[in-house]
């Protein structure tokens, strides 16, 4: 009895895990450094990661939008503009932040696919002094 409520807790668990990946994907495209670098012109470019990161370096023209306040800033953006976003390639509130912008009427949202760990474009570096 007790295997059986195991597995399918586990079951139910890997459903819902799949359900999540693949309404993330529906929602946005996740694209390489080249097509993130030709669609910034035209988007919002923001950065999803804590602000001491973003303040270190971050790519140029973005604005740090950090997770926990991500709901509270989407007044800021524009619907009738591609959102662009990216984060280290781990990428913990990037799946989070895609179904918000979906939830608020975004439709044309874009994800650097490797996160900015493996960014090769322009960036905006500081050094902070210790």
């Amino acid at each position: 009895m007790i295997t059986a409520l195991v597995w399918l807790i586990l079951l139910g668990f890997i459903a819902w895990l799949l359900w999540n990946y693949f309404r993330v994907r529906q929602a946005a495209q996740f694209v390489d450094n080249d097509t993130f670098k030709t669609l910034m012109p035209k988007g919002q470019l923001i950065d999803l990661r804590d602000g001491e990161s973003f303040r270190r370096k971050h790519i140029l023209g973005a604005r740090n939008f950090q997770a926990a306040q991500f709901k509270d800033s989407l007044s800021a953006l524009r619907k009738d503009k591609p959102v662009l976003l990216y984060e280290n390639a781990r990428g913990a509130n990037t799946a989070r932040s895609i179904l918000t912008l979906k939830k608020a009427g975004f439709t044309d949202i874009y994800v650097l696919k490797d996160g900015f760990d493996y960014w090769d474009g322009k960036v905006k570096e500081t050094k902070i002094k210790s």
